[in-house]
């Protein structure tokens, strides 16, 4: 079972689809399940992560300084599978330590991000602290997001974009201006990814469905077809502007306020038009 501090970690986070209050406010946090190594029956616990990409996320096994790795790293060495909870999709993943100069990267991209990480290597002494890739198992089907209604799904879908994108902003106003961290790349390249397969998911599933059985809605969704394009094109400038071997962090900061206020006015008409009659027909 979780200690206390972990267990209300993980009711506020289940409780909230992932918005957490006070000190871990705007953090990104999952839960992680894992079988354990002796035991056999599952322990959840949270841990920061950090996106690496649209396949993969990475967390830092530094058990605070401790000497001794946490219980869910080793649990992961026995059994490299286990369930991740974002506040809004659950899925299965695949565990992979990094090695080598891929852990060294992505352990700097962190100390980058936060110092602590690097405090808490230090505090830890001998113990090189891991850092583990999660890949998420296809298994086909929709993906499981906790919601009760598809009225629901979407607005949850569309918090998480609204919450990353904040947090990019406030990465971005926390840099001195003069550069733009390789791990606030990373987010954005993740964040640009993570909207394409929505929007793609929408045009080739949700809305072909909707068109279907509510011919009235073809101007709306049209509309919205035309603001994928716009929103696409601004993915596009986001992802010049953060790539290259010196990017400019004023253009960045730049495309992101672009795409925040095109998105958000998006997905507020989205939800204006679509929820009301996707709730209507649970």
């Amino acid at each position: 079972m979780p200690n206390a501090f972990n267990q209300k970690i993980i009711d506020e986070f289940r409780a909230h689809h992932g918005r957490m209050s006070g000190y871990f406010e705007g953090a990104r946090l999952i839960l992680l399940t894992t079988t354990g190594a002796r035991t056999g029956t599952p322990h959840t616990t949270p841990v920061g992560y950090l996106p690496d990409g649209g396949d993969r996320i990475l967390v830092i096994a530094s058990a605070g300084g401790s000497p001794r790795h946490p219980d869910w790293y080793r649990n992961l060495l026995v059994r490299p599978e286990a369930t991740v909870e974002s506040g809004v999709f659950t899925y299965r993943a695949r565990a992979e330590v990094l090695a080598g100069e891929e852990r060294e990267r992505a352990f700097a991209r962190a100390v980058e991000t936060d110092p602590g990480w690097q405090a808490y290597q230090e505090k830890a002494g001998g113990r090189v602290i891991p850092v583990v890739a999660l890949y998420e198992i296809a298994q086909g089907g929709p993906p499981d997001i906790a919601a009760d209604s598809p009225g629901e799904a979407i607005r949850l879908v569309h918090d998480v974009f609204r919450r990353e994108l904040d947090l990019i902003r406030k990465e971005m106003a926390a840099g001195d201006g003069s550069t733009l961290g390789a791990q606030l790349r990373v987010n954005c390249l993740t964040l640009c990814q993570g909207l394409h397969n929505h929007h793609t998911g929408e045009d080739t599933v949700l809305f072909p469905f909707l068109a279907d059985r509510h011919p009235r809605l073809a101007p709306t969704l049209e509309r919205l077809r035309e603001e994928h394009v716009r929103i696409a094109d601004l993915v596009a400038e986001l992802r010049r502007a953060v790539s290259g071997a010196h990017p400019d962090p004023a253009a960045a900061r730049a495309e992101v306020d672009r795409l925040t206020a095109e998105l958000e006015s998006h997905l507020t008409y989205e939800e204006e038009q679509l929820v009301p009659l996707l709730d209507r027909g649970r």
